[in-house]
């Protein structure tokens, strides 16, 4: 257990308990016509994580379902502004925000989560979580990181490279791949339409969204 784990389970209280929703999930679900599941979105810095987790949002908006993108910027911002970048706070930021994503997905929704999440063992630890095992959608977005950096929308590759950024994934920090995600999607080979594409693919033929007519009007 790493010092922050640690701390964390000390004070926590322990007159709580869990209260059940009135509503089911099933019955959720039911009623927006779709499964609720989690799209995990991983890959380097720069590799298109964020560009293509919102377009697939928009593509999901426009056919009906009721889907939301969680972007690792936007959390930083605020339930994660506490933490940083070293080893212990990227794994602390996965957790909180694997946490907000199963309410997400028990709730009924398509969660998209777009973060660089570099180690396995917190996206295996945010897939254990998961009510349902069908639940936790990894989809790795690969590109090589020359590619990256030459991309570098935000220049911290520049400054990762300049020493101005420390513990920069690709650069100083690892990046640890998935071994067996449930999608690649390969952005420096295909445009980001194909990429919504083969996600959208994956979701109707794995049963996640089911309505051709709904696909239909996502794809138009």
């Amino acid at each position: 257990m790493n010092e922050r784990t640690n701390e964390s389970a000390q004070s926590r209280s322990e007159n709580v308990t869990w209260h059940d929703s009135a509503v089911t999930r099933e019955a959720r679900e039911e009623r927006r016509g779709h499964r609720g599941a989690v799209l995990w979105f991983t890959g380097l810095s720069a590799s298109g994580k964020s560009t293509l987790a919102v377009e697939v949002e928009k593509a999901l908006f426009r056919g009906g379902y009721f889907s939301y993108v969680l972007d690792g910027d936007n959390v930083r911002h605020g339930l994660n502004g506490d933490l940083g970048f070293t080893a212990v706070d990227r794994t602390e930021n996965i957790r909180r925000i694997g946490e907000v994503a199963k309410l997400f997905a028990t709730s009924g929704a398509l969660c998209l989560t777009a973060f660089i999440s570099p180690y396995r063992a917190d996206r295996d630890r945010v897939r254990e979580l998961m009510s349902r095992s069908r639940d936790f959608v990894e989809i790795h977005v690969s590109c090589p990181v020359e590619v990256c950096e030459e991309r570098d929308p935000k220049g911290l590759y520049k400054k990762a490279r300049a020493g101005e950024i420390p513990n920069f994934t690709g650069i100083d920090a690892p990046y640890e791949a998935p071994e067996g995600p449930e999608v690649v999607v390969e952005t420096n080979v295909y445009d980001v339409e194909a990429c919504v594409e083969q996600v959208l693919d994956y979701l109707k033929n794995h049963g996640y969204i089911s309505s051709e007519s709904r696909l239909r009007a996502v794809s138009g």
